[in-house]
């Protein structure tokens, strides 16, 4: 597990209740060139020397907000392949959180969002930023739809009630990049380098099918095969992606 740091000895009570609830150890002077977590008086952030910055996630700013305001609205892909074009606001399992871009924008679209984020790395950037946005008076009605799990997402989705079960379930596991590790993200070099891999990926296929309602959709590269082999009911192609939809019942009018 990465150590956590702070960059102000007045953030240690804060720091402290940080790695208690995720399992961090606490570090003393920040070291010179490891992925580290750093708390400073502003927000949560992933640190490595190595890269261009710190990773950390913001739905208040930035081109979060940007794209809230002026990304298209139900007229975007991802709205249109979990069913939002047809009327239908979905409740939706994001069981592959990350940053949790994707869900925002269904979130801000209206939709109660579920986030399964495996990693407690990634989980504490996330619980991090939705602190922060709940403190927004635009956006906190948004954040107010949008619950964080930290776990299996397979197990997870097994376990959930009848009446708990999403309407759909949204997949966007990391996948190889086919172009030179320098070209990738930042945050997608330092998740690789701190999380790793989505090696069993293919699994979660069958558990989101079998836990959604409605349709279970897949995001994936443009070049990418269909996730576990299995060829979708229809695809939605954006400019560097597409969007497989598994549809298992047809979305109310």
């Amino acid at each position: 597990m990465l150590p956590l740091y702070c960059t102000d000895a007045a953030l240690q009570p804060r720091a402290a209740a940080l790695a208690a609830r995720w399992g961090f150890a606490l570090g003393a002077d920040e070291p010179g060139e490891t992925p580290r977590l750093v708390l400073t008086a502003e927000r949560l952030e992933l640190r490595a020397l190595h890269s261009e910055g710190p990773v950390y996630v913001d739905f208040v700013g930035g081109a979060v907000a940007h794209r809230r305001r002026f990304g298209g609205g139900r007229g975007q892909e991802i709205a249109k392949a979990v069913g939002l074009k047809q009327g239908a606001t979905p409740r939706v399992l994001d069981a592959t959180a990350g940053l949790g871009r994707d869900a925002f924008v269904l979130a801000s679209l209206g939709c109660p969002v579920t986030l399964i984020e495996r990693s407690p790395v990634v989980a504490a950037l996330l619980a991090d930023g939705l602190g922060r946005a709940a403190q927004d008076a635009e956006v906190a009605p948004i954040a107010a739809r949008m619950q964080l799990l930290c776990g299996n997402a397979a197990q997870l989705m097994a376990q959930l009630e009848e009446a708990e079960r999403p309407d759909v379930v949204y997949l966007d596991p990391m996948y190889p990049h086919r172009r030179k590790s320098a070209l990738v993200k930042k945050e997608m070099r330092l998740f690789r380098e701190v999380v790793g891999e989505d090696p069993d990926a293919d699994a979660l296929l069958p558990a989101a099918l079998a836990c959604a309602r409605q349709r279970v959709v897949v995001k994936r590269p443009d070049y990418a095969e269909p996730m576990a082999g299995r060829t979708a009911t229809m695809s939605i192609a954006t400019k560097n992606h597409r969007f497989d939809v598994y549809v298992l019942k047809a979305l109310p009018q």
